[in-house]
């Protein structure tokens, strides 16, 4: 599976970014899905609610489903999950944008806004293979990419996403 992911500072618009690039790369053909890393824990249900309370009682996994949408929620206390392993559990697609996972060895896009105050990441990860930013980046060694531009930076992703070992 190809895949990009995108790093960057708390704020920088990653996510914002990635809503801006799925229909872009949607609209040249491309099959997409998304993994986002969550810094804290989260939970999709609620208290009270059949799933929350399955999930409660015991249950490993508790797979939700509606009309057109369905959703898995796994307990994995003791699993480690690394991205790659993630990606085996999706269904193959033509590209899968990554947002976080900013440690893992995978193509890189980084969202930098100096205007932040928040040091850039691509000095120090080879992997971050371009730079999406709203300035001009005197010294960086790799491509910019303009951030107002999701039309510049989803042609590159296209460009520039690697199969996932």
């Amino acid at each position: 599976m190809r895949l990009m992911g995108l790093v960057g500072a708390s704020g920088s618009g990653k996510t914002t970014l990635i809503t801006a690039l799925l229909p872009l790369l949607r609209q040249s053909g491309l099959r997409v899905s998304t993994i986002k890393h969550a810094h804290h824990g989260f939970d999709l249900d609620r208290p009270g609610k059949d799933s929350y309370r399955h999930r409660e009682a015991g249950a490993e996994e508790v797979m939700l489903v509606s009309g057109g949408r369905w959703a898995l929620m796994s307990e994995a206390p003791e699993e480690d999950l690394d991205l790659a392993a993630l990606t085996r559990r999706m269904a193959p697609v033509g590209l899968l944008l990554v947002e976080g996972f900013k440690l893992e060895r995978i193509p890189k896009l980084e969202i930098h806004r100096p205007a932040l105050g928040k040091p850039a990441l691509y000095p120090h990860d080879p992997c971050i293979t371009a730079i999406a930013s709203d300035a001009a980046l005197e010294t960086c060694d790799r491509p910019v990419l303009p951030l107002s531009k999701p039309e510049a930076v989803a042609a590159f992703i296209r460009a520039n996403a690697k199969a996932l070992a």
